[in-house]
């Protein structure tokens, strides 16, 4: 398997920094959040889209994903949605991302079956987009779809290869749902996996990985078993927790552990 950490993790750094902080610490990848506070966002022009990418490439540095915010379930219109799921393609595509983040972020006055429908009809849109630029949309189990059955519900009535899972541990976890469950009903669309570590349900400030109470280990055990060879990648919250250690000097501690427990579960 692949490292890569989120730059959720260091919120607005320069890319020539982000990037020297993967090669200084040993990662093969970037998760970038595609979001206006950061340096790479959809509103980028072309010259320096073609900049990101001719840095990526100089630095020897994969880049994983774009993590963006559209939410497919959420109440409104569909084409705003579509739109804004579109801009986030086109600048995979610009900058060389093979895979881009949604959230499913069903309303409250929302059914499940009315959330389901919304987020399906929504990317079985974008789908079709996507699979021109050969990007792939990942749904990320978080809020409304925080397991990996709520997900599959969604991405069942897709049914498009363009369409997959992003399995973000903790909210599986928040879920109450067992690593092993969780892997089997992404399995079919799993595009990578996001880890991460937190004190407890209540308490979700980013720890170290290893020091929390996030099942890391049968996590990479179940991967393992079914010889899943894909990405793991640290997305580290220190954007919405500011009391948060800084993330630079726990990434040795990190790739470390992940290797760890990559090499005792095989």
């Amino acid at each position: 398997m692949k490292l890569a950490f989120s730059t959720l993790g260091v919120p607005g750094l320069p890319l020539t920094d982000v990037l020297g902080l993967a090669t200084a610490h040993g990662y093969h990848g970037v998760e970038l959040r595609a979001h206006p506070e950061e340096p790479v966002h959809p509103g980028l022009p072309p010259g320096e889209r073609a900049a990101v990418a001719a840095g990526f490439k100089e630095a020897g540095v994969e880049l994983l994903s774009l993590a963006g915010y559209a939410r497919v379930a959420a109440p409104g219109d569909d084409d705003a949605t579509v739109s804004e799921i579109r801009a986030l393609l086109d600048l995979a595509r610009d900058l060389g991302a093979p895979y881009v983040r949604v959230f499913p972020g069903g309303g409250t006055g929302q059914s499940p079956e009315e959330a389901d429908a919304t987020a399906a009809r929504r990317l079985g849109t974008a789908a079709e987009y996507a699979a021109e630029l050969d990007v792939r949309i990942l749904l990320e189990t978080h809020d409304s779809h925080r397991t990996g059955a709520d997900a599959m519900r969604v991405l069942g009535l897709v049914g498009h290869r363009q369409v997959g899972a992003l399995w973000d541990v903790m909210h599986t976890w928040l879920g109450g749902e067992q690593p092993s469950d969780s892997y089997l009903a992404l399995a079919p669309h799993l595009g990578y996996v996001q880890v991460k570590d937190i004190a407890s349900a209540d308490d979700t400030t980013p720890l170290p990985l290893g020091a929390g109470v996030l099942p890391l280990t049968e996590v990479v055990d179940v991967l393992s078993r079914h010889n899943w060879d894909g990405w793991l990648c640290w997305e580290y919250e220190k954007r919405w927790y500011e009391s948060a250690a800084p993330l630079p000097e726990l990434l040795d501690a990190g790739r470390e552990h992940l290797a760890r427990l990559l090499s005792d579960a095989a």
